[in-house]
């Protein structure tokens, strides 16, 4: 009996593996079974686990303003300048926005990557010595990719000849100073953009069939659709060539635009803006004196303020490897975000909680002009450093005064009331032979120069795209790609 017992529990000893090996099989086909069913239970549809979301971490130097809705523009007609604001109620979903405008340093950041990279491509090139080891031409596996920069090779520290060679071409020297400048007509920053709206359209479908949904029409297997792309190229002489070309439909391609932007800001506005005025010094130190650094950038285009978003969109997403896919692009805010995001958490007419431009101690709550021609009373003569006025309560420094920020929108007369109620936008990407009148971008905010009327958050005016201004500046926005995390602000470091 105790010979069967044992031979009975050695048996199931060597049974077990095979019985456990059996369970796990056996509940692995009914996992598999509900998962090629969506994962339902017993006949009901329940979802599919989608995995792990992804968090947004907070973007550096941003905050989140969350979505609401406005009463947009001005209520009563504005008495001292005579002019009407349309109204009109909007609601707009939640992004998020730079705290304070765009600094010197910053932008300034921008520049030195176009000229490096400039550079890094020029120590790769026969003429200048031929270093391959500047580009990349091959991935981890040693199959060939389109060159790249490889931004891991340090640029010498003591130049050899043909490296000197190379590194001189990028400046000029001043004739009568002799001083060495950074030729800022080589600062050109070449970049794609993909137009996922237009490309969504029901019109641009590729299949016929699919361009309306009118059953009563049938389609035209030969329509032909045109599309219109911007593409750029530079010429044998140097020149910045942009044209919008007119063409029948092919593919997905045909929404992939090419822009080549001069991206050095203009540093003769402060003496073209103000003609028989001695702004000499601001004109050679502005952009280029580390005093001006935490100084909102100005001389910049709408044009270029895209290509700064442009930029800043593709160095993150080189740092982010797998979430990239997730993130939104950085981009100019619409005037209805700005406006939105302008007047706080209670929609006050300035970013601040009253009507009063000062506080009882004096003290002015934005950089602008209060009395005619007194410049100095706020404090300030032009510009003043970014974030030392008070935040709204959304947490954004500067809403008002300082300097005029770029809005993505078209101006027109009629504003809000021409566009949609839900997240309100006016986008038209003029092409160079359209009439300049169509180039007119909304403006908001007011800067250091304006009257108090003009740096109400509802206040609209506009300047032309390519027209630099010591005046004008800009903040850049991100749409929230998922469920924001519990922080609401991103430090900025000083």
């Amino acid at each position: 009996m105790e010979k069967n017992t044992n031979r009975a529990m050695t048996r199931a000893r060597r049974l077990a593996p095979f019985c456990l090996f059996a369970l796990l099989m056996l509940i692995t086909a009914c996992a598999g079974s509900k998962l090629s069913q969506g994962g339902g239970r017993g006949g009901e549809v329940t979802g599919v686990s989608a995995g792990r979301g992804f968090s947004e971490p907070t973007p550096f130097g941003m905050v989140q303003v969350k979505r609401g809705f406005l009463k947009m523009g001005i209520e009563q007609d504005d008495s001292l300048w005579g002019k009407q604001t349309p109204t009109r109620e909007i609601s707009v979903d939640g992004f998020w926005m730079d705290e304070t405008e765009v600094t010197n340093a910053e932008y300034k950041q921008f520049v030195y990557w176009v000229r490096d990279s400039i550079l890094r491509t020029r120590l790769a090139d026969p003429a200048y010595g031929g270093d391959e080891s500047y580009m990349i031409t091959e991935d981890k596996n040693g199959d060939p990719i389109p060159p790249q920069i490889n931004w891991k090779k340090s640029i010498p520290r003591k130049p050899n000849e043909d490296e000197q060679r190379a590194i001189e071409s990028l400046y000029v020297t001043n004739p009568v100073t002799g001083e060495k400048l950074l030729d800022y007509s080589q600062m050109n920053y070449r970049y794609e953009f993909y137009d996922y709206t237009t490309a969504a359209l029901r019109r641009n479908r590729m299949n016929p069939e699919e361009r309306n949904l009118n059953t009563d029409i049938v389609p035209d297997p030969n329509e032909v659709v045109m599309i219109s792309k911007d593409t750029a190229y530079i010429d044998d002489e140097g020149r910045i060539v942009r044209e919008t070309i007119d063409r029948p439909l092919s593919g997905p391609w045909d929404f992939l635009n090419t822009y080549i932007v001069n991206i050095y800001p203009d540093t003769t506005c402060w003496v073209n803006d103000f003609q028989n005025a001695d702004n000499e010094t601001y004109l050679r130190y502005y952009f280029s004196n580390p005093a001006y650094s935490e100084y909102p950038v100005v001389g910049v285009t709408w044009e270029q303020a895209n290509a700064f978003c442009a930029w800043r969109t593709d160095y993150l997403l080189k740092g982010l490897g797998n979430e990239a896919r997730f993130v939104q692009r950085y981009r100019l805010p619409t005037e209805a975000e700005w406006e939105y995001a302008a007047r706080g958490k209670d929609g006050n007419e300035f970013p601040w909680e009253n009507e009063d431009m000062a506080s009882d101690r004096g003290c002015f709550y934005a950089n602008f002009k209060p009395d005619k021609g007194n410049y100095t009373k706020d404090g300030n003569l032009i510009t003043s450093k970014v974030g030392i006025y008070g935040a709204n309560t959304n947490g954004l420094f500067d809403m008002a005064g300082n300097v005029a920020e770029w809005t993505s929108t078209i101006y027109t007369e009629a504003g809000v009331q021409a566009m949609n109620d839900l997240n309100p936008q006016l986008d038209y990407k003029a092409a160079k032979e359209d009439p300049y009148r169509l180039k007119k971008k909304s403006v908001r905010g007011g800067s250091w120069k304006d009257p108090e009327s003009y740096i109400r958050s509802a206040w609209r005016t506009w300047e032309y795209q390519n027209q630099p201004r010591c005046y004008i500046g800009f903040r850049c926005v991100r749409s929230m790609a998922s469920v924001p995390s519990s922080k609401q602000k991103g430090k900025k470091k000083k």
